[in-house]
């Protein structure tokens, strides 16, 4: 499903999904269009998110997403780089709500004709050496973007109903973390939000999620840090604490780790 991406690059494929082994996160705008098939169950943010058949989807990719089911047969994936989505200049309303961690899922009755045909040709234009079609695609790519927001934003986003007992208790956790992450938290705190003992819960968010609670906390944290690096003037002390890392050498050296590059220089190559 997912070809080897460089950070920052501008791509477009297409292809059958299949159901992710981990939550994962990159400083991209990804754009999804279902194709051929039925649905793709993501956990984003916090809640489970169904696109369907005919859907265009857009989500700031920094935020720990997962694929868990697919019944779909084609979809088409676009990314566009965090750097020159920001650039565009969309609506505050739109860019406020993607930061936010909030997906755009136009329904199907919203779709476009043209759309199958469009992503494969930005595919094809923004795999090209030639500068002048990778331009043309970004034009035709931020326009589906601005349509799409038309039709999506003020929308709430449409949840799926889980089903599977299982997936349910591992929604209520990831939710719970969503929710909390700011504040301390801690495996049991988690667990107690699915009504199951911590090492029961640590089991199934594994299996699901195939990362520990730990970890996911961490990547959650990390993408609210890169927001507020990003969106806001705060002193990097305050990005940490409203990140909800306890401590500003432990959020230095996760920042480091998993972004290359310190927090504010982080902020500046992104501003």
């Amino acid at each position: 499903m997912d070809p080897q991406i460089e950070p920052g690059m501008l791509a477009g494929w297409a292809g059958s999904p299949e159901v992710m082994g981990a939550a994962h996160q990159h400083d991209d705008l990804e754009i999804n269009l279902v194709a051929d098939g039925g649905t793709m169950l993501y956990l984003f943010g916090g809640v489970p998110v169904e696109v369907g058949p005919g859907s265009v989807a857009a989500f700031w990719a920094a935020v720990p997403h997962q694929l868990v089911a697919n019944s779909v047969a084609r979809a088409h994936w676009v990314y566009v780089p965090f750097q020159t989505f920001l650039a565009w200049g969309l609506p505050d309303s739109l860019v406020s709500r993607l930061l936010s961690g909030i997906p755009l899922v136009a329904p199907p009755t919203a779709a476009l004709a043209t759309d199958p045909a469009n992503f494969a040709q930005w595919a094809d234009d923004l795999n090209s050496d030639e500068p002048e079609r990778r331009q043309i695609a970004m034009l035709e790519v931020e326009a589906r973007v601005r349509r799409l927001a038309l039709t999506t934003v003020g929308e709430p986003v449409r949840q799926y109903s889980v089903a599977d007992p299982n997936l349910r208790q591992v929604v209520a956790m990831v939710r719970h973390i969503a929710e909390h992450f700011r504040e301390p938290l801690t495996v049991a705190d988690v667990a107690a939000a699915a009504q199951l003992h911590p090492n029961y819960a640590m089991t199934q968010f594994r299996r699901v999620v195939r990362t520990t609670v730990v970890d996911y906390l961490r990547q959650r944290r990390l993408a609210e840090a890169r927001r507020l690096l990003i969106t806001t003037d705060l002193a990097v002390e305050r990005v940490s604490a409203e990140s909800g890392f306890g401590s500003v050498s432990r959020f230095y050296t996760a920042f480091t780790a998993a972004c290359g590059v310190p927090p504010a220089t982080f902020r500046r190559e992104h501003r």
